[in-house]
C-alpha cells in the first residue's frame, strides 16, 4: 500500500448511532454534529475516510417490524433507510465545512451519486469525505459486509466499527455484568467462538484481504479520532 492508502480507513456507523438516545429511533442532530465534528478533526490531519452507514434507527430488514414481509423487499427498505442517514450525515459535514459526497449502491440520481469504486477513491484523494449508502445494493447482505467489501475495493488499511459498547466481549455485556472485554482477537477466534463482532461474511472477507477491524465505543467522546489514528482502544481483530 502507498502511504496515502495507509491513512485511508472505512468507518462503519450503525443506524443506532444516528438515533435519539432517549427514543432509540429516528435521527438526532446533536449526535450527528458530534460525529461530524470528530471526523472533521482527523480529516484536517489528512486522513481519508469513507463512512458506511446502517439504517437500523429507521428500518432493518431482519427486525421485528419486517415480520411477515418478503425478505428481499424488507432488505431494500432497509437500504433506503441508510440513504436517509447518509443525507443527514452529509448535512452534518456541511455544517463543519467538510466537502463530502454520498454514493449509493442503488441508483437514486436525484439525491446521490451511484457508487463507482474509482470515483470514490478519487473523492478521497481530493480530500472529500465519502458516505456509502444502500449497502451492497443486494438483499441478504448486511452493512457490515458492505464495510468489509468497500474497504477491500478502495484499498483501506482498516475497518473501524463504532458500537455502543467498549469492544468485543466473551459474552453479552448487556446481560452479563461479568463479561470480559477482549482487546486483541483473531479472525478465527471470532468465527469459532461466535463472538459478536460482524457477520461471518464480513469477517471472512476481512481475513482473506488482511484488513484489521477495530471495534470501539462510539458514545465515548473522542473515540472516533483515536480509532482513525490507530490508537489502542476497544478491540482489534486481526
Amino acid at each position: 500500500m502507498s502511504e496515502a492508502d495507509q491513512r485511508r480507513v472505512v468507518l462503519k456507523l450503525s443506524g443506532e448511532a444516528f438515533a435519539d438516545p432517549e427514543l432509540n429511533y429516528g435521527i438526532d442532530r446533536k449526535t450527528i454534529d458530534r460525529v461530524a465534528a470528530e471526523l472533521a478533526e482527523v480529516h484536517a490531519e489528512g486522513y481519508q475516510i469513507a463512512v458506511v452507514v446502517g439504517g437500523g434507527n429507521i428500518f432493518r430488514g431482519v427486525s421485528s417490524a419486517a415480520d411477515g414481509m418478503d425478505r428481499a423487499s424488507a432488505d431494500y427498505m432497509g437500504m433506503l433507510a441508510t440513504v436517509i442517514n447518509a443525507l443527514a450525515l452529509r448535512e452534518g459535514f456541511d455544517r463543519q465545512g467538510i466537502p463530502s459526497r454520498v454514493q449509493t449502491a442503488i441508483t437514486i440520481q436525484q439525491v446521490a451519486e451511484p457508487y463507482i469504486r474509482l470515483r470514490a477513491i478519487r473523492h478521497l484523494e481530493k480530500g472529500r469525505m465519502v458516505i456509502l449508502a444502500a449497502g451492497t445494493g443486494n438483499p441478504f447482505f448486511t452493512t457490515d459486509t458492505t464495510a468489509a467489501l468497500r474497504a477491500a475495493e478502495i484499498g483501506a488499511s482498516a475497518v473501524l466499527k463504532a458500537t455502543k459498547v467498549d469492544g468485543v466481549y466473551d459474552d453479552d455485556p448487556m446481560t452479563n455484568p461479568d463479561a470480559k472485554l477482549l482487546t486483541d482477537v483473531t479472525y478465527m477466534d471470532v468465527i469459532s467462538q461466535g463472538l459478536n463482532v460482524m457477520d461471518s461474511t464480513a469477517i471472512t472477507m476481512c481475513m482473506d484481504n488482511e484488513i484489521p477491524i477495530r471495534v470501539f465505543n462510539l458514545t465515548t467522546p473522542g473515540n472516533i479520532p483515536r480509532a482513525v489514528r490507530g490508537e489502542s482502544i476497544g478491540t482489534l481483530v486481526r
